[in-house]
């Protein structure tokens, strides 16, 4: 299964804050074995969302507003993407994760769909062609990758 890992933002984050440089290194290590454990598929830190925009939908109307935005708490500082056998192997990972913040943190895990989920509600021709797209676009990502 496919997870994506949220390291929550905090208030140093949105600020711009940089962590100490044993933060980075301890965080460089973890990745290492991630990779060398086959789990890791990406990751990435962001930067402060008064670097970003949003984009709101209703309906054919689009609204961008500029960052940055309230309610840290609710805003992401980095992500991963994993392929593990079980959300409780991801636990297990996210628990032996440095801090990803000088204080307190939180890490999201998150289950990622995939188009096996989507079989039973559409018709077999659509959930096939489906899963072609998905295989396809996984394809073309991993050999850019």
């Amino acid at each position: 299964m496919r997870v994506m890992v949220i390291v929550k933002a905090n208030e140093s984050s949105e600020a711009g804050v940089m962590p100490p440089a044993e933060l980075f290194e301890a965080m460089g290590k973890y990745n290492e074995e991630l990779v060398k454990a086959g789990i890791m598929l990406a990751g990435d830190g962001l930067q402060p969302s008064s670097k970003g925009v949003r984009v709101h939908f209703s309906g054919t109307q689009r609204t961008v507003t500029d960052g940055p935005f309230a309610e840290t708490k609710e805003l992401v500082a980095g992500f991963w993407l994993w392929q593990v056998r079980s959300m409780e192997e991801a636990v297990e990972w996210v628990r032996r994760c440095p801090n990803p913040h000088v204080g307190e943190s939180d890490i999201e895990i998150r289950p990622i769909f995939s188009a096996e989920d989507f079989a039973a509600l559409l018709p077999p021709e659509v959930a096939s062609k489906v899963a072609a797209q998905d295989s396809n676009l996984r394809g073309q990502l991993a050999a850019k990758a």
